[in-house]
């Protein structure tokens, strides 16, 4: 049991997610909230501080944003942990939150650019987008799901317009002041089709038994 916890990909996100909390304070402190943005938070033109990609993803704007998702990564991630390995977790979470971070920087750069009024760049920092990936991945790799989903005859296009309708009502019915909506909405269908394709699914390594 004891080792089992240690291997926790679970586990190791929040520890991660605490150092790197830490070291934003810290820094915060030594040289500055500017100091501490410029190496976590994710903004456009995303080429002048491309690390931010992967920072962001680990960082948090605060001590209730931390404790917020640190709790949703518990709910999630020790149920997903005991199907996949823990490079394909730390690899699915880093991979979808990175790219629900630049959705949602890319997002506010191409509609400010084109509505007045609207802020055309925005900060990103947080795991909740990889979060959501987490839970879309849940509701879509389960039995019940694939018992469903198999009973009809539904194409691939129809798959995805019901996932994104889904991950739309999800990302809404959720929804509070200064949280990332294009980053929760695209790391939930991200998850959803993800899970759909049980791309964190163990590998076997034993032959398929042969029929006498």
């Amino acid at each position: 049991m004891r080792r089992r916890l240690l291997e926790s990909p679970t586990l190791t996100l929040l520890g991660v997610f605490v150092v790197v909390f830490a070291v934003q304070s810290l820094l915060g402190v030594v040289a500055g909230p500017l100091a501490s943005r410029s190496l976590f938070a994710l903004s456009t033109p995303v080429a002048v501080e491309p690390w931010t990609v992967i920072t962001s993803v680990y960082a948090h704007g605060g001590i209730s944003h931390l404790a917020a998702n640190a709790v949703a990564l518990v709910l999630v991630g020790f149920p997903l942990e005991r199907e996949t390995t823990p490079v394909r977790f730390h690899a699915f979470f880093l991979l979808t939150g990175a790219l629900a971070g630049l959705a949602e920087v890319w997002f506010a750069a191409v509609v400010g650019s084109m509505l007045p009024g609207i802020v055309a760049q925005v900060n990103v920092l947080g795991a909740s987008g990889a979060i959501f990936a987490l839970f879309g991945y849940l509701l879509t790799s389960n039995r019940l799901t694939d018992r469903v989903v198999g009973d009809f005859e539904v194409s691939s296009r129809a798959q995805l317009a019901l996932f994104a309708v889904v991950a739309a009502a999800i990302t809404v019915a959720t929804a509070s002041q200064q949280v990332a909506l294009v980053a929760h909405f695209t790391g939930l269908l991200l998850g959803l089709l993800a899970g759909r394709l049980h791309v964190l699914r163990r590998r076997s390594n034993h032959p398929a038994p042969g029929v006498a």
